[in-house]
């Protein structure tokens, strides 16, 4: 194991290792393949959960054949479940960062263009589908009824292509470490009055070595002089760095600002995305010895079986799973599955149907009884289907409870059937969303109507001297 995982593995990789085991389905990856090398990339989309909200004549009508030729080779060359694998996600679930925006890939022409991806927001991510659209620089139309239609400057992957572009994903085994040595120029030059650059020493997902390239790769594709620039650190932390070099003919380097700018200042000032920042997720992963390379994308481990360590891969056995063994009577009978329900087979059917009977009319149920019921409410695959649900893979979800209970199983009350129930409720609430009938957070309209207004000079005296006189909430005085 990793020398940074000796006193534990941290909570960000295990996170990391159930978006793995869930997010992207193996079913998912071979369909989106299959179609996208058959020349059908919007049914390569569709199996990976992507809605394609573009349309090619109109954009070749608005934007010439120009920019339209440019657009569909991007688009034939999209993996969807490629950008499934590498999408933003948030903690604790590893759920798709919500109403995000995400740049894919720009075109220059008379209007300048963004093809984007957008994640809707949390209220109805219920499918964790994604959807495709453009974006016009210019602002001139309708951005819709997203919450954040306009393309988000941490999290962009126009200049990280390896991590959709099926054609340009073995550039990801150059891209993806973080091994290169910290240049810290001030200690070089023996100038100890800079300060020091504020990564925590015990996080070694920052890609602290790549950044001066990567930094130097974001100037280039915005067109800017070199300068300085901004990495989130966290919440409330960020690193303002200086990405720097005699001249064009030696590497670029970074190092802190000798003074930081006001905050006005460092809000305006390019933003390393969050892709060139961290250290790739999957090379983690394999580090530790959490997934072996085999179980990752077939794309990204093609990338990372060169580069990556020597690790064991998984074996594919088939698993043998031994019916459920129950005392019952004072003997050992099974539970399987029988004609695609889960009985119990050391029983006749006659008595089964007689005790049956006998607990409707209020008796004491047999043990092996009590076990079917107890694994058709609560089975211990529960995690594993709500880890599916969560993640939207639906079809996984219900694969699982068919071959614990069968595909004739009647669900009974409890938690697995309130799981299922819960999944089918988001997923209008997502349908209601992309149709437009509810644009905004149901609770929204409601939490506008019960705010207080706050007084100020333009409202009027009278009702400014009301609302002085309301009691305060914690002591009940009078202001």
């Amino acid at each position: 194991m990793a020398a940074h995982l000796a006193n534990g593995i941290p909570t960000r990789l295990l996170m990391w290792q159930r978006v793995r085991a869930y997010a992207v389905p193996l079913s998912m990856i071979e369909t989106s393949t299959v179609r996208r090398a058959a020349g059908d990339w919007a049914g390569a989309c569709a199996a990976a959960r992507v809605d394609v909200d573009l349309d090619l004549r109109a954009v070749r009508s608005r934007h010439g054949t120009e920019v339209t030729a440019q657009l569909r080779a991007d688009l034939r060359r999209l993996a969807p479940d490629l950008l499934r694998w590498h999408m933003p996600r948030i903690a604790p679930d590893g759920r798709l960062r919500p109403g995000l925006t995400l740049t894919l890939a720009r075109y220059r022409g008379a209007v300048p263009l963004q093809l984007v991806v957008r994640t809707p927001p949390a209220w109805a991510d219920a499918g964790q589908r994604m959807a495709l659209a453009l974006w016009e620089e210019s602002g001139g139309r309708d951005p819709g009824h997203h919450p954040h239609p306009y393309p988000d400057r941490r999290f962009r992957l126009d200049l990280h292509r390896h991590l959709w572009d099926a054609g340009r994903s073995g550039e990801l085994a150059l891209r993806c470490t973080g091994d290169s040595a910290w240049t810290d120029v001030s200690r070089r030059d023996g100038d100890s009055s800079w300060p020091e650059v504020p990564p925590r020493a015990d996080d070694s997902s920052w890609a602290r070595g790549r950044w001066a390239a990567e930094a130097e790769t974001l100037f280039r594709a915005d067109r800017l002089p070199r300068g300085a620039f901004t990495v989130r650190l966290g919440p409330r932390s960020r690193a303002v760095l200086e990405l720097v070099a005699p001249d064009d003919s030696h590497a670029p380097t970074v190092r802190p600002l000798r003074k930081e700018p006001p905050p006005q200042e460092v809000a305006a000032l390019p933003v390393l995305p969050e892709a060139a920042a961290r250290v790739l997720p999957d090379l983690e992963l394999v580090r530790a010895g959490l997934v072996p390379v085999d179980r990752l994308h077939p794309l990204v481990a093609a990338a990372l079986t060169a580069h990556g360590p020597a690790v064991a891969t998984a074996t594919d056995v088939a698993e043998v799973r031994d019916p459920h063994r129950v005392e019952c009577r004072g003997e050992v009978h099974r539970i399987a599955l029988r004609d695609g329900v889960l009985t119990a087979v050391d029983h006749d059917p006659g008595e089964l149907r007689r005790e049956e009977l006998l607990v409707a009319l209020g008796g004491p149920p047999l043990p092996c009884l009590r076990a079917i019921d107890a694994v058709h409410r609560n089975p211990e695959e529960l995690p594993a289907v709500r880890e599916r649900l969560g993640h939207g893979d639906v079809v996984g979800a219900l694969a699982v409870v068919e071959g614990l209970l069968g595909p004739g199983a009647v669900l009974r009350d409890g938690p697995l059937r309130e799981e299922l129930e819960s999944a089918a409720a988001r997923r209008l609430d997502h349908g209601r969303y992309r149709s437009g009938l509810v644009p905004e957070h149901p609770a929204a309209e409601v939490a506008e109507e019960e705010r207080r207004p706050r007084p100020d000079r333009r409202m009027p005296h009278e009702m400014r001297r009301r609302l002085s006189r309301r009691a305060r909430p914690r002591t009940g005085l009078p202001v």
